[in-house]
């Protein structure tokens, strides 16, 4: 899998999830990034995974940052 791309929140609090050209959702917690990630092929993947998973960069904020 393409590096994951989680960008800054949003006004609404969402947060954009894109994968290489791919657009997988609009998170708004990270149980919404879990399941985008699930439904892309990654089948063992919790919330502690894409806490530490190299593969996701994080853009304004990390995996707790959920506001604008």
């Amino acid at each position: 899998m393409r590096t994951v791309i989680v960008f800054p929140p949003d006004e609404q609090g969402g947060r954009r999830v894109r994968s290489g050209s791919e657009i997988l959702g609009l998170a708004t917690s990270l149980a919404d990034v879990v399941e985008f990630l699930r439904r892309a092929g990654l089948d063992e993947v919790d919330e502690a995974y894409v806490r530490r998973a190299q593969l996701i960069e994080w853009r304004g904020g990390g995996p707790d940052v959920w506001e604008h």
